[in-house]
């Protein structure tokens, strides 16, 4: 148990002092939150008046990708390609433990954005409504799924594959995913098609349960549950840790 949390501690601040993880966790989220909450230019579902409303979930949904899927993707890849995580996996804290501890912070480090993105979007004039333990399992669920596809790609690409590979997708989900614009704008079946991913699914759930009277449809939550499956399964069928 000292080891794991120990080994937690390191993780979370490994990533804390790097500074593209800083930019990419906390940075972009905030900056996008900002600008878009100013400057009202985006399109906007209807019944909703403005900007920091809609945005603020989507937003917190993109945290949760941001961390879950590209920083620990990323990590994950040059670690194994320097044979850091084939060292780590053969001491006395064993490769469970290590990736539990690579779990644990990938929690707080979400934990540290929500309060962040929170603080801003009320700051920004949001007033949050609806269920954020809902709200949380449904980032719990979401987690689980882009943590599977950042470890996929990691597990079984060179480093650099895995960068290059990780960022297309973090922008090809961000675009599809109903963080910045609303999903209900896209024509019919790329609507169809970005609901199944995990950021569609897990922007839907969000938007619905922190807001006022707000429904989450069940299909959302299958879509997180399947990804939740199967991207972590996919993960460690595939991984190699050398």
């Amino acid at each position: 148990m000292s080891g794991w949390r120990a080994q937690t501690r390191a993780e979370l601040k490994m990533t804390l002092r790097r500074g593209d993880s800083v930019l990419l966790t906390l940075g972009i989220p905030v900056g996008l939150l900002v600008f878009f909450s100013l400057v009202d230019v985006l399109p906007k579902p209807a019944g909703v008046s403005d900007a920091v409303t809609f945005l603020a979930p989507g937003i917190l949904a993109l945290a949760v990708m941001s961390t879950a899927m590209v920083s620990l993707g990323i990590a994950t890849g040059f670690e194994r390609q320097y044979g850091v995580l084939k060292r780590l996996g053969s001491t006395p804290l064993g490769r469970p433990a290590l990736l539990a501890a690579k779990t644990s912070a990938i929690v707080l480090l979400e934990v540290i954005q929500a309060a962040v993105l929170v603080g801003a979007a009320v700051a920004l004039g949001w007033d949050p409504h609806g269920n954020p333990f809902l709200a949380a399992a449904a980032g719990l669920l979401a987690t689980i799924g882009f943590a599977g596809l950042g470890l996929l790609m990691a597990g079984t690409l060179r480093a650099e594959l895995t960068l290059a590979a990780a960022n297309g997708l973090y922008l090809v989900l961000l675009l599809l995913g109903g963080m910045v614009f609303p999903l209900d704008k896209l024509p019919g079946p790329l609507r169809a098609f970005s609901r199944a991913l995990p950021s569609g699914a897990l922007s839907d759930a969000l938007h619905g349960t922190l807001a006022s009277a707000g429904h989450v449809p069940g299909r959302a939550w299958i879509v997180l549950v399947i990804w939740a499956v199967v991207a972590p399964v996919a993960a460690a069928a595939t991984f190699r840790w050398e």
